[in-house]
């Protein structure tokens, strides 16, 4: 019941969001609600509850549709209707009859052959990397480079530390004084004593490789674009790595393969299986003799793929726009994602590989490799996301209390990387070499709150909230600045000329203390405002109808590389505009244009979430926290719909999929009808 009650909260989440989202994209709220977004709420639910129960009866092995909508009744009605198209005369004529069963003996040998094909050039992680690499090949030839404010402040930030480092003086702390770190502005009781100009804002490993790259690109080219395109190249070929290594996991299961090997040296006796089809090798093995209900279970659930998975895994990862630009977009949320998408496949195979194999005795142990990997990828989501640090010490909670006798392997895959990696930028902090993130970057719904209550109701702002906030905010300019979808203009985010709402010069830590008093007192004298401006910020990443607020388009056409780059604007302009403009274009159609929006994935996520929550099925659920928890990064995000935050759940969805597909195989285990 307990199980029930999630997924019918999960449903009931997504058709509110669904529901609201014509209110807020004409700018109003929950009190011009009406029948029609009440009706458009209760279709979403039942759709999504819809999905959830097919999904589970299908996994219990009841039947989804009735017996009336069965493919087999709809593959006859088909060929009749197309046969009373066909005159009479020629539908009965022997030739017509015997060109129609040819053309089904070639249908069936080209399908099985193509099958047999689509197999073998994706077996081997090798294969995969070699297709990935040729159908990205135009993105980085033709597109170069795909960026936007990020990397030109990262750039200025590594531009002013070394200049401090050569012994250049340039201004620190002073009202009039504009530094990199007043862009996105980082509260001056934060900074040193001692002046730097190397932030955390946007992750401190990333800000100095780029700017590194981006000087000595200056060196040797006299502008930052040489570098800037080898970022971007690099990025693409980590992305072609991580894909392919994680395509080849789930697909291929390649330690099964190994681990049978092994097994069959060790002891001849202990190989159990053939193929059943040589031909076939997605079709599974043979078992010799009788099987347990255990081994069959194994079985079911560690066949290869088939034709269908590999050609649907592989077409999007060749053609949908979210994939294709962010192998060239030089933001940090990119680098996160195609780090978890590696990552998460080697969750999946710690997971598989707690039952034994076949053909062997007791568990497979990791493979070295597997754990080092787990490590690197783990290191790699540290310093692109700070919000990787709390998703990695949850997951080692996890999985040391649903796989107890691997804990060693989760300390030294999982916990030790993130120790180092948050233990090294703690000391940094400390020692005044780099100045932290401010905290105020987290508190966007915080602020979207007490901004919307400033810009539509201020005299219902408290007394005493105005003067715990006034040292902190500018609450007139917090009203002016105020936007629905992004929290960054009531933060005074961006360039110099901005509307100062945050006091970031000369508020202090202890003013801080009194951010959450006051915002409480803003909301609970306002609840319907707050709650709007919650719904506001978030709703799109569970609403399949909103646009994204910002696409991954953005990064190829902005003013940042149209008129900030040196040379890159004028390579192919013409296609970059019409590639930018195609792909919105693409996901503006209705229905049809959902699979190129993230929040699509988001949703059927979500819904498989809970489907898996009802079937009870723990161990799995144990790696699938981290896209829960990623959906809770993307409601606390300071935007409403901002696609580059939903890129690793949209990335791993079909191997989601794949394993709930898995998972779902028939458990029952007599030889005999294994055999037939």
């Amino acid at each position: 019941m307990a199980a029930w009650s999630l997924a019918v909260a999960a449903c009931l989440w997504i058709g509110l969001c669904t529901g609201i989202g014509p209110l807020y994209w004409a700018q109003q709220g929950l009190a011009q609600f009406s029948w029609l977004n009440a009706v458009i709420m209760v279709l979403a639910f039942g759709v999504s509850l819809g999905v959830v129960v097919a999904l589970v009866r299908w996994s219990r092995g009841q039947r989804v549709w009735p017996q009336t909508w069965s493919r087999a009744r709809f593959t006859r009605a088909v060929g009749r209707a197309a046969l009373r198209l066909v005159p009479s005369r020629l539908a009965n004529s022997p030739r017509f009859r015997t060109a129609i069963r040819r053309m089904e003996r070639w249908r069936i040998v080209a399908t099985r052959h193509l099958g047999y094909g689509l197999v073998r050039i994706t077996d081997r992680r090798w294969k995969i990397g070699t297709i990935l690499c040729l159908g990205w090949l135009w993105v980085p030839v033709t597109l170069l480079s795909a960026f936007g404010a990020d990397i030109r402040s990262q750039i200025r930030e590594f531009s002013w530390a070394y200049n401090q480092w050569a012994g250049m003086r340039q201004p620190y702390i002073g009202f009039f004084s504009f530094v990199p770190m007043d862009i996105y502005p980082t509260a001056h009781y934060m900074w040193p004593t001692d002046p730097t100009y190397l932030t955390d804002q946007h992750n401190i490993v990333l800000t100095v490789l780029y700017g590194a790259v981006a000087g000595v690109s200056r060196f040797l080219s006299g502008s930052n674009d040489l570098g800037i395109v080898v970022l971007s190249l690099g990025q693409c070929l980590f992305a072609a790595y991580c894909c392919a290594s994680c395509a080849d996991r789930f697909l291929n299961l390649p330690w099964r393969r190994e681990a049978r090997t092994v097994a069959s040296v060790e002891d001849p006796r202990v190989e159990r299986f053939t193929p059943r089809d040589p031909m076939r090798p997605e079709r599974g093995m043979r078992p010799h003799g009788a099987l347990s209900a255990h081994e069959h279970d194994t079985m079911t659930q560690t066949t290869p793929a088939g034709p269908v998975a590999r050609c649907v895994i592989m077409l999007f990862f060749l053609t949908c726009p979210l994939v294709l630009f962010s192998t060239i977009s030089l933001t940090k949320s990119p680098v996160f994602a195609f780090a978890f998408v590696w990552w998460f496949s080697l969750g999946y195979e710690l997971h598989m590989t707690q039952r034994p194999a076949h053909g062997c005795r007791g568990r497979i142990r990791p493979r070295t490799g597997t754990v080092v990997a787990m490590a690197v990828s783990t290191c790699v989501m540290m310093i692109s996301a700070k919000y990787a640090w709390y998703l990695i010490v949850i997951q080692v909670v996890l999985l040391v209390i649903s796989d107890r006798r691997r804990w060693r392997t989760y300390l030294v895959a999982l916990a030790l990387p993130a120790l180092l990696i948050h233990g090294a930028m703690a000391l940094l902090f400390s020692s005044g070499m780099v100045i932290q993130g401010d905290p105020i970057e987290s508190r966007g719904i915080q602020l979207q709150q007490i901004a919307r209550v400033a810009k539509l109701n201020p005299a219902g702002i408290p007394d005493s909230a105005r003067e715990l906030l006034a040292p902190i905010f500018n609450l007139d300019q917090m009203g002016d600045s105020y936007f629905q979808q992004d929290a960054d203009p009531v933060k005074s985010s961006g360039i110099q000329s901005k509307k100062v709402s945050y006091r970031w010069r000369s508020v202090s830590k202890d003013d801080m203390r009194d951010f959450n008093r006051a915002w409480w007192q803003i909301v609970r004298a306002n609840p319907r405002i707050a709650t709007d401006a919650f719904l506001a910020k978030c709703f799109g990443y569970f609403d399949v109808n909103d646009q994204p607020y910002v696409p991954m388009a953005y990064y190829l056409t902005n003013d940042y590389v149209t008129d900030w780059s040196t040379w890159i604007k004028y390579w192919q302009p013409g296609w970059r505009t019409t590639v930018a403009q195609r792909a919105p274009a693409v996901g503006a159609i209705p229905v049809l244009g959902w699979i190129v929006h993230g929040n699509f994935y988001v949703i059927l996520t979500l819904l498989l979430g809970a489907a898996e929550v009802i079937g009870r099925r723990w161990r799995i659920l144990a790696w699938h926290v981290p896209l829960l928890l990623l959906m809770g990064v993307m409601i606390t995000s300071p935007a409403n719909n901002f696609e580059r935050h939903m890129l690793p759940v949209a990335f791993v969805f079909g191997f989601v999929a794949l394993t709930y597909w898995r998972e779902s195989q028939p458990r029952t285990a007599p030889s005999a009808k294994l055999e037939a």
